[in-house]
């Protein structure tokens, strides 16, 4: 490099030289023609001596330079042609006296102008990163340029017009401000490949520090709205010895928290990043201080897969009871038990990655919501059993029917078969008229006579009656008894058929007596609310027919439940979604 130069600069003296060396020898015929036409006398060889003499002196010149111009190439530029400019470069020699001087006498025990003025410390950070927003330790953890600058007069030079960049090892014999963070729990700077620091110093003696830093700080979380909720992460800086009287904290007035176009989060968004500043009291005085706040706002998606959807499908599955008939108990109440039992689970499972709060969330209150309308179900099966028996207004069977099924056992297991069918006709017709006592779903009987007849219509029922029974015809003779075993197991059968037809027959009649009666009633202008039960066989075969007879209170759950999840469902999500906890002012 050096001997390029050289010949570079040889090459151009030479050329400058050989000039001269022309005008010198031009200067030297001018002023021998000049002497020739002014002496004229002289002779000829002492003009070629004085010719000869005025080469060699000019030879002598061109081959050392330095001899004649012994200081013109230290003072000359370098130049760089990289960035298609031609650009001064200052030789490193120039730098390292600079800063020799520089730091000549400088103590950076003591600060900036000590003893007048507080140093004003600008900070700006640039977040490449966030992570590890954990709600159980209630910390935030991000990666950023962490970036201070400020004016130390001592470092103010002029012999260049541009900033450099300084070494690290640099930074250990300067003043720096000790900034250190409030709410940090365990930050640390970068060292791979080497320490992730640079420092710049400007003209006016400005200095630029800039380091790569982890910071891992808290977050006090309020989780009343979770996963509904905005976190408000704090970061708060100052100084750790300085007052107010010696170091004053500023956010940089061009940037102050610059986030990455490329950041992303797995479970928050960051909406904004809100700075200022303030000073706080401590016991050693009023400090200075810097605050940022990140806001995040929680993502609902993995939420809405993993707890609400469920909830909601358990809910509507519990809903199935009401279309199952009133005499499924088992398969109602297993329907029941197990949708509350997995409903317990996934509420369990929702708060295993929350801290143990003292409060109930957003969260804890939808899946208290389900479980109780999953529990109201079987709570609703309960009332449908209870009033669904005898003297509640309705019934799983006819008081009638279990009577005459009584009846009919008492007969079969007797070994002398009734051979008076008018007998048993008879009987029939006097309990259903009489009344006797009533047998409900559970066996338990009532004494409540149970005729819907008045008596004006009496007569005419037993006249009926008789005449279908074969007691009113005059021709009517008791059946003779059967000794054989085939005769007597054809009157079984022939009775059997005949209670049948009388029972048919009874039905027809009560349904005929009713009528008449209906129509008295109506004729009469009187109205009732509630039709009486009737204790007669016709009874027994309309209820028979409506043993899977659907309660009412089961219909009016169908729509009830429904209506009532709806409306809840509506005010939980207006509620938790319109409320802001913070303040408009909070950081």
């Amino acid at each position: 490099m050096n001997r390029g130069r050289k010949r570079e600069v040889t090459h151009f003296y030479f050329y400058r030289s050989h000039s001269e060396v022309k005008m010198v020898s031009l200067r030297g015929v001018a002023s021998s023609s000049t002497t020739s036409s002014s002496f004229i006398q002289l002779p000829t060889g002492a003009l070629l001596l004085f010719l000869l003499l005025s080469f060699r002196v000019a030879s002598s010149e061109v081959r050392s330079p330095h001899r004649s111009f012994p200081r013109i190439h230290r003072n000359l530029p370098n130049f760089s042609f990289r960035s298609g400019e031609v650009r001064q470069i200052t030789p490193s020699k120039n730098i390292s006296k600079l800063l020799d001087n520089l730091l000549e006498g400088y103590d950076q025990t003591l600060r900036p102008s000590f003893g007048g003025d507080p140093t004003t410390v600008e900070i700006d950070i640039e977040v490449r990163s966030m992570s590890q927003i954990s709600e159980m330790d209630m910390t935030y953890s991000m990666d950023c340029y962490f970036r201070q600058s400020w004016v130390d007069e001592r470092l103010a030079f002029s012999d260049l017009e541009e900033a450099f960049t300084l070494s690290v090892s640099v930074l250990d014999k300067l003043w720096k401000p000790d900034t250190f963070i409030y709410n940090g729990k365990k930050s640390y700077v970068h060292l791979i490949t080497t320490p992730n620091k640079f420092i710049r110093l400007y003209q006016n003696g400005r200095i630029l520090y800039s380091s790569r830093l982890t910071i891992n700080a808290n977050c006090p979380m309020n989780l009343h709205d979770f996963p509904m909720d905005t976190q408000r992460c704090p970061l708060k800086l100052g100084s750790f010895a300085y007052t107010t009287q010696d170091v004053i904290y500023r956010w940089n007035e061009n940037r102050q928290v610059v986030i990455a176009s490329d950041l992303m989060l797995s479970q928050f968004d960051l909406i904004a990043t809100p700075s200022g500043f303030e000073n706080t009291t401590r016991r050693a005085g009023e400090f200075s201080t810097l605050l940022a706040s990140f806001h995040l706002q929680r993502h609902m998606g993995n939420f809405m897969i993993t707890v609400y959807g469920p909830c909601v499908l358990l809910v509507v599955l519990s809903w199935v009871s009401f279309w199952l008939n009133r005499e499924a108990t088992s398969d109602r109440i297993s329907l029941g038990i197990t949708t509350v039992l997995t409903m317990t689970f996934l509420g369990l499972e929702a708060r295993t990655d929350l801290p143990k709060v003292p409060y109930s969330t957003a969260l804890d209150l939808f899946v208290w919501l389900s479980y109780g309308f999953i529990f109201a179900t079987i709570i609703e099966f309960a009332f449908v059993h209870v009033f669904t028996k005898v003297g509640s207004g309705e019934v799983y069977l006819s008081e009638a029917s279990s009577e005459f099924d009584s009846d009919e056992e008492e007969e079969e297991d007797d070994e002398e078969p009734d051979t008076e069918p008018v007998a048993v006709c008879m009987t029939v017709t006097q309990r259903g008229l009489a009344g006797s006592p009533s047998t409900g779903p559970n066996g338990v009987g009532t004494s409540k006579p149970r005729a819907s007849l008045t008596m004006g219509s009496k007569s005419s029922f037993f006249t009926r009656l008789a005449r279908l029974c074969g007691r009113g015809g005059k021709g009517s003779t008791p059946a003779t008894p059967v000794n054989t075993i085939d005769h007597l197991k054809k009157a079984r059968r022939a009775e059997q058929r005949r209670q049948q037809a009388v029972a048919a027959a009874v039905a027809a009649v009560v349904k005929e007596e009713e009528e008449e009666e209906e129509a008295r009633r109506w004729n009469q202008g009187r109205r009732s609310k509630k039709t009486t039960t009737t204790t007669t066989t016709t009874t027994t075969t309309n209820k028979l027919l409506q043993m899977n007879s659907v309660s009412n209170i089961d219909e009016i759950s169908r729509v009830l439940f429904p209506l009532s999840f709806l409306c809840i469902n509506f005010l939980y999500w207006y509620t938790f979604l319109s409320y802001n906890p913070w303040p408009q002012n909070y950081l």
